[in-house]
C-alpha cells in the first residue's frame, strides 16, 4: 500500500490533548495563526479557560484572547476534525516510583479513536526511550485500525516548559523534534519552527529525542544531589554552604547549582523513567539512583536540623508550633505536583510539632485533595516556635525578614531554605 501523504501545510488542523502547564501555552501559540482544538477531559478546566482564567498562571487573559483560532472543548468527538494530534498529558510515577503511563495510554486511545488516514501524532510528555513506539504506537494502531508509517505517522518533541519563569517562554526555548520517518521528521520540525523563534533541533530518531529529554532533568537532579550532600558535609563542619558556593562560583566553569528540596513533575520524576528502562534491560543504575535517594531524603534532614536548632534554644519540640511558608514545588508557581515540602511537614509532625502551612499561590482545595493538608489563610503573629521559609515566592521577599519574624514567639528559630533573606536575618540557612 502506498503510504498516506502528510497533511499539506495549508490544511493542518491541530488538536492539543491536555491543557495543563505544557499543553495550554502550546495550544495558544499555535492558535494565533492556525485552527487548533484544545482538548481536556476536565470540563471545569475548559469552563475556566473559556472565561479567560488559567489556574496555572502560565497564560494571561490577553494571550488567551489573542488565540483567535483556538477552540476549547472537553468533547472527544471534536477531535475527529484534526489531522495533527499533540499529546501533552502528565507522566507521573506511582507509589513505588515506577512510571505511570496510564494518562499517556488513555490519551493515545482517545487519539486513536479520532484520527483518520494521513494523521500525525506527536508526543510531548516525558517518557523513557522507546515509549512512543513501543507503548503508544500499539494503542494508536489498535484503536484506529491503521498502521504506523503507512496510514499515520509519529513524532516526538519533548516539552521544555519552565513554570513560573516570565522570561523563558515557549517560543524562546529551542525545541527538539523528531519523527518516525524522514518525511515525518521534516514535517514535525517545520511545524514547530513556525512558532519557535529560538529555533529547532531535529534529532536523528524518536528514541534519541526521548533520551535527550529524560537526561536533561537527570543531569540537574544529580548536580543538585551533589550540592545537597555538600550542604550536609559543610553543616557538620560549621561552614556556610552558600558562602562556599559563592567563592567556588568565581571560577569560570563552576556550575551554579544550589541545595534544596527537589520536587516537581520533572526533576523529581524523570530520572525514575530512565532507571526503570535501564533495569528492564538488565542494568542497575548506581549514580542516578544514589542521587535520587539523597534528594528524596532532604526533607527529613532539614526537619532534623530544625529540631536540633530548636532544642539548642530550649524550645520543647513536642507540641511546638511551626510555620512552613510555601508548599508549591518551586517559587512563583502554583504547581503542587510532587512537592517535597510535604516531606518536611510530615517529618516535623513525626517529631510532635503542630505544623501550619501557608502558600499565597497554592490552591487550598488541591492541597487538601492531594495531601490532606489545610492551608492557613494568614499566619498568626507571635504564635510560632519555628518558622521554615521553604519556597522563595516573591510575596515572601516582599514581606521581608521583619514581617516573617513577627510570626515567631520569643524565642523561635527561623530557617531560610532558599536564601531569600539576608544571611544575618535568619538563624539557619540551607
Amino acid at each position: 500500500m502506498t503510504p498516506a501523504p502528510l497533511p499539506a501545510d495549508a490544511d493542518i488542523r491541530i488538536a492539543v490533548i491536555g491543557l495543563g502547564y505544557v499543553g495550554l501555552p502550546l495550544a495558544v501559540e499555535f492558535g494565533r495563526t492556525r485552527p487548533v482544538i484544545g482538548f481536556d477531559i476536565d470540563a471545569g478546566r475548559i469552563a475556566e479557560l473559556a472565561r479567560g482564567m488559567d489556574r496555572t498562571r502560565e497564560v494571561p487573559p490577553d494571550h488567551l484572547a489573542a488565540a483567535r483560532h483556538l477552540e476549547l472543548t472537553s468533547d472527544a468527538a471534536r477531535l475527529a476534525h484534526a489531522n495533527v494530534f499533540i499529546v501533552t498529558v502528565p507522566t507521573p510515577i506511582d507509589s513505588d516510583r515506577r512510571p505511570d503511563l496510564r494518562p499517556l495510554l488513555s490519551a493515545s486511545a482517545t487519539v486513536g479513536r479520532a484520527m483518520a488516514r494521513g494523521a500525525v501524532v506527536i508526543f510531548e510528555s516525558t517518557v523513557y526511550p522507546g515509549a512512543t513506539e513501543e507503548d503508544c504506537r500499539p494503542v494508536l494502531e489498535r484503536e484506529s485500525g491503521l498502521a504506523a508509517n503507512v496510514d499515520f505517522y509519529l513524532g516526538y518533541s519533548p516539552e521544555r516548559i519552565n513554570p513560573g519563569d516570565p522570561t523563558r517562554r515557549l517560543p524562546t526555548i529551542c525545541k527538539v523534534t523528531s519523527g518516525s520517518t524522514p518525511e515525518a521528521a521534516a514535517f514535525v520540525d517545520r511545524l514547530y519552527a513556525s512558532i519557535i523563534t529560538a529555533g529547532t533541533h531535529r534529532a536523528g530518531s524518536i528514541r534519541v529525542a526521548e533520551a535527550a529529554k529524560v537526561i536533561e532533568n537527570t543531569q540537574r537532579d544529580l548536580n543538585i544531589a551533589l550540592v545537597n550532600e555538600l550542604a550536609i558535609i559543610f553543616d557538620r563542619m560549621g561552614i556556610d554552604t552558600e558562602e562556599v558556593l559563592r567563592a567556588a562560583g568565581t571560577k569560570w566553569n563552576f556550575l551554579p547549582f544550589r541545595p534544596g528540596l527537589v520536587g516537581g513533575h520533572c526533576i523529581g520524576v524523570d530520572p525514575y523513567y530512565l532507571t526503570y528502562k535501564a533495569e528492564r534491560l538488565g542494568y542497575h543504575p548506581q549514580i542516578i539512583l544514589a542521587g535520587r535517594r539523597l534528594n528524596d531524603g532532604m526533607g527529613a534532614w532539614v526537619a532534623a536540623r530544625m529540631v536540633k536548632a530548636m532544642l539548642k534554644r530550649r524550645i520543647q519540640v513536642d507540641g511546638a508550633r511551626v510555620l512552613v511558608l510555601g508548599l508549591t514545588f518551586k517559587e512563583n508557581c502554583p504547581d503542587l505536583r510532587n512537592t517535597r515540602v510535604i516531606d518536611l511537614v510530615a517529618e516535623l509532625r513525626d517529631f510532635g510539632a503542630q505544623v501550619d502551612v501557608h502558600d499565597p499561590l497554592a490552591n487550598p482545595r488541591e492541597a487538601m485533595r492531594e495531601y490532606g493538608l489545610e492551608l492557613v489563610a494568614a499566619p498568626e503573629e507571635a504564635a510560632y516556635d519555628g518558622i521554615v521559609l521553604a519556597v522563595a515566592h516573591a510575596a515572601y521577599a516582599d514581606w521581608g525578614a521583619g514581617r516573617i519574624r513577627a510570626f515567631g514567639r520569643n524565642p523561635h528559630v527561623l530557617y531560610d531554605l532558599k536564601h531569600l533573606l539576608p544571611a544575618e536575618a535568619s538563624d539557619l540557612r540551607l
